[in-house]
Parts: structure tokens; sequence; C-alpha cells
């Protein structure tokens, strides 16, 4: 339950602190006072979006904190899933900077909106006009039974049950496609690749295979020059290695007479034996070089293959041919294997919707089981508020699976004798709304884990003993749950265990909003006020006592 709210410049509130009763808590006041300021900064504590410009001082930022006591509440997965430390006393805190950032922390550890929200909505239910236009939604109403009956838990497991297998279809429609596509591409990567393979490529060199043209091309011109070459070193008359070998003579005649000459005559030895292996070597490729046409058809009709392949398929080698024939025989192949893969898909869907059908008509039986006890039970709740002849209906229809299962429902109402129910966007009004969704918060209150519930003008089209009614239902509910009612009703507020009215204060500079707990004598005076207006009678005084002594509360005079 809520043990202290501190609220610091928000709106008209400057600085305000509430610390409530574990029981039922009743905030009055006039219009604009900040009854409704004071729920948005709630709101704002529980994962709310921010805004700066709501900022009571727009030069210090705004700060939001709730205490709570949540020893009672079995919340210790909760926070583990969001990775927490768990204490009994958990706090709450939102804060905006004037530049419109926002922070939000949980004892004191920084976390995401998402968290805050996620802890928040175990904490507390603020229940606003909003969820009383709610109430006509289909979803919504579904929902609501499924609260009611206890089949939360059920109703996970087909939630989770039904993701898969829609995953699981999805998975089958995306392949499906793939496969369609792949078919109309599977004749084009085909053909390519048959070209490809037709080339019978290898790891073979391309610039090798250049090369050899490039030789074969030549090869008269080589043998004649390396015939000149060998003529000029070895074989003609006055080739080189005559001249080299008259001059070594020369050398070793005087090599006797000096080191020096010596050196060199043995120098131009080496010289000498040079030239015969480079004549040698010459004449050895001169007699292996011979044109060979044939052949060089071969290699350049091999080198056209692989040059017009190469320009086909924007590659610039051998090696990137055989990665795009490796990636076409992927393709190709792979047409194959999405066949299987779309059988053995098509089978799980099939279980999987056997599965879901099974839980979703399991599931809707235990919700039609559920309808006349809720249609008894809230038609007779409406009655003791002042609706006798209300109706309650549970219109049932059968769909194909959805995340919710099989059903889709409407509750009908009808609050005249003989009247035909309807929708209850058709039927219901204000007030009716009100006490319908008071009702169902009531059937509610005992199915729900929320410690604090938060009822914002639940009241509205209510008066005289309704709404004597109304809040003898909050006092029950208060029982087991802390409540904190937003209400103009006089009835209300002497229902309340505690409480507190919101004022404002006008300053030299500005209006401010506060809140200050009532004593007895000052609720006397305040309900007093509620029923009468700003001078109440004696009469007032008196009805204000009676409605406070309907709880069992003492007042003195």
């Amino acid at each position: 339950m809520l043990v202290d709210l501190r609220i610091q410049n928000y709106a008209l509130i400057e600085k305000l602190q509430l610390r409530p009763s574990a029981l039922l808590n009743i905030i009055t006041g006039e219009t604009g006072a900040g009854k409704s300021i004071m729920l948005g900064a709630i709101g704002l504590l529980l994962g709310n979006r921010a805004d700066s410009r709501m900022l009571f001082d727009t030069d210090k930022k705004c700060v939001i904190e709730g205490q709570f006591d949540i020893r009672s509440y079995q919340l210790q997965d909760i926070f583990e899933s969001e990775d927490l430390d768990y204490d009994q006393q958990c706090i709450l805190r939102r804060e905006i900077s004037p530049a419109g950032k926002s922070r939000a922390f949980i004892n004191d550890t920084p976390v995401t909106l998402e968290t805050l929200r996620h802890i928040g909505a175990n904490l507390m239910d603020i229940h606003s006009q909003h969820d009383t236009l709610l109430l006509g939604d289909t979803v919504f109403q579904l929902n609501l039974l499924d609260l009611y009956a206890g089949l939360v838990p059920m109703r996970g497991q087909y939630s989770n049950a039904y993701r898969q297998y829609r995953k699981q279809e999805s998975d089958l429609k995306a392949l499906e496609d793939q496969v369609a596509q792949a078919n109309k591409e599977l004749d084009y990567h085909s053909f390519l690749l048959n070209e490809l393979e037709d080339a019978a490529l290898d790891n073979e060199q391309q610039d090798e295979l250049e090369r050899e043209v490039k030789e074969l091309e030549h090869a008269e011109e080589i043998k004649f020059k390396l015939t000149h070459a060998l003529q000029g070193l070895s074989e003609g008359e006055y080739c080189a290695a005559g001249a080299l070998k008259d001059a070594a003579s020369m050398l070793g005649q005087i090599a006797a007479y000096s080191e020096p000459v010596r050196e060199l005559k043995t120098r131009l030895d080496s010289c000498l034996i040079e030239l015969h292996d480079i004549a040698d070597e010459i004449e050895a490729v001169e007699r292996r070089t011979e044109g060979d046409p044939a052949r060089i058809d071969e290699l350049q009709n091999r080198l056209n293959i692989l040059y017009s392949l190469q320009r086909k398929h924007q590659v610039r080698d051998v090696v990137a041919l055989l990665a795009v024939r490796a990636d076409l025989r992927d393709k190709v192949g792979s047409v194959l294997n999405l066949d299987k893969q779309i059988t053995r898909l098509r089978r799980e869907v099939e279980a999987s919707l056997a599965t879901i059908t099974k839980q979703a008509a399991r599931l809707s039986e235990a919700r039609r089981k559920v309808f006349p006890k809720f249609e008894k039970e809230l038609a007779s709740l409406l009655m003791e508020l002042g609706m006798p002849h209300s109706r309650i209906v549970v219109q049932h229809q059968e769909s194909a699976p959805t995340a919710s299962g099989i059903d889709v429902i409407s509750i009908l109402f009808s609050a005249n004798k003989g009247a035909q129910p309807q929708t209850l966007s058709k039927s219901a009004s204000g007030g009716e709304f009100s006490r319908l969704m008071l009702c169902i918060k009531y059937m509610l209150a005992d199915k729900t884990a929320l410690p604090t519930i938060v009822f914002d003008e639940i009241d509205t089209g209510i008066s005289g003993e309704i709404a004597v009614k109304v809040g003898r239902m909050m006092q029950q509910m208060a029982k087991k749950h802390q409540l904190i009612t937003i209400s103009h009703l006089p009835q209300m507020a002497a229902a309340g265990d505690a409480h507190y009215f919101v004022y404002k204060e006008d300053r030299t500079d500005r209006t401010v909003s506060r809140i200050r707990q009532l004593s007895q004598e000052e609720r006397v005076h305040e309900i007093a006020q509620m029923i009468s207006g700003a001078n109440p009678s004696q009469h007032a005084y008196q009805s204000a006592r009676e409605l406070l002594a309907l709880r069992g509360v003492e007042m003195a005079g």
C-alpha cells in the first residue's frame, strides 16, 4: 500500500505530502483546487509521459516520490524479472528537469520508464473516466471476464501457444514467398550454372595461359633473335667467347709476374664459364621454341570463354568465377531444400493449430461457465445501488482463433424493466456507466493483487441513498485494498477512514495548491459545506454528523 506520497514543483503544487490511511481515503475540494493535478502526478510516478510545461517553477526540477509497503504482496519474482533488489519498502521516484529530461528510480536504482510502468502497475490501479469509457469496448470486457473467472493463467498459456503458431505461420508464408521467387529465377540461374559447368572451371591460372599464348604468337621472332644472340656469343668468327678466350690467354702469359694480373685472369676465366653457360641455355631455348597454331587456337578459345564469362558475371578472374558457380549451385540446389523445409513447417503449423484449437475450446468452455454467475452477481450489486430492474447479459459468439481465444463477447445491459438489453454504448448513461464500473471493480477486488486502488470521481451521476451504498461498498473493498477516492459527494466523504481536503492558497505572486488531513470537526464542517454550500446551516451540520455516524464515527458536540 501507499505509505507516503511527496510531490514537489508540479503544476500548481509547490510542495505536497500525503500519508494515506491503509483503508479508505477520501479527497475532496472545490473544482480546480488541484485534485486532478495530484492524480496526474501519481500518473507520472507510474510511468506516464512527462511534460516540462507542467513545472511549478520552470527553473527547478519536479520530483514525485511514493513509498509503498509491499511486504504482503508477493512481488519478489516481478522485481527479479526486472533485475532489481527486492525490499519490503519500495520507493518509486520520478524527476523531470526544466529542460524536459525525465529520470526514473526504484529504490534509488535508475530504471527505464517501461520498468517503472511494470513495477508501478503492480503497486497501484488508477481508475479514471477513461476506464469507464473503456467498459464499452468488447476486448476490455473480455479481459474483465477472464480476471473475474480466474482464467488469466489459462489465457496466458493459450496466448503463448497462439504467438508460437502465428510465428510459425509467418515463417511458412515467408518461406513460400521465397520459393515462389526462387522458382521464377530457377531457369535463369540454371542456365547460368550450366554455362559455368560446361566451362569445366578449375584452379587454372589465367595469367599463365595468357603468357603461353604470347610466346607462341611470337615464336618465330623469338627463335630468330635467340639464334642471332648465340652467333654473337659463341659461334661467330668474332664471337664474344673467342675474344674472351684470347684475352684470358694473354693474361695467363703474364700472370706469373703480377698478383693483380693473376686475379684478373681468374675473374676472366669465371666470365668465360658463365658466357658458355648462357650460350648453352640460349641454344636450348632456341631448340624448344617452335610455333604451334593448333595450340594457339586451343589457348585462345579457352581464354575467350573465360573473358566472356567474366564480362557476363562482372568479375575479374577465375577465382571469382568459381565463387559465382558455387553461389549458383547453392541457389539452384536450395529450391529442393526449401520444399523440404516447407513440408516440415506445414506439419508444425498444423500441429500448432490443433493445439491452440484445443486450448481455445477449453478456455471458451471455462468462460461460458462463468457467464451466469457474472450476470447474476453484477445485477445483484446494481440492485443494491438503486437499479432494481437492471439486467446483464453476456452475449457470446465464436470466431477464428485470435490472441485472446475464439470468443467474441459483449456485455448487454438494460436499466429499465421490460427493456431489451443492449450494448453498453447504447444503453448506459454516464451515471450508470460509473455504477457498472464500480460494481465490476468491487467484484474484481478479491481477484487482483493490487495493493492500492485510486478512484477518480467514480461516483459521477449518483446521489442520496445510492451514494451511501457506494460508500459502504468502498468500505468493504478497503478491508482488503487500500483505496484513495476523489469525490464531490458528502455521502462518500463521510465513508472515508481518512479525509483529505485540497484547496488553493493565493499568495502575492501566484496561486498554489495544498492538501491537509481534516480533523473530525473539520470533516463535519467540510461535509456540511458539501451538503449546502459555503455557509452551512445547523441542519447541514446535523446531516454531516449523521452521515459520519453511519460509519461509527463518534463526534463531539
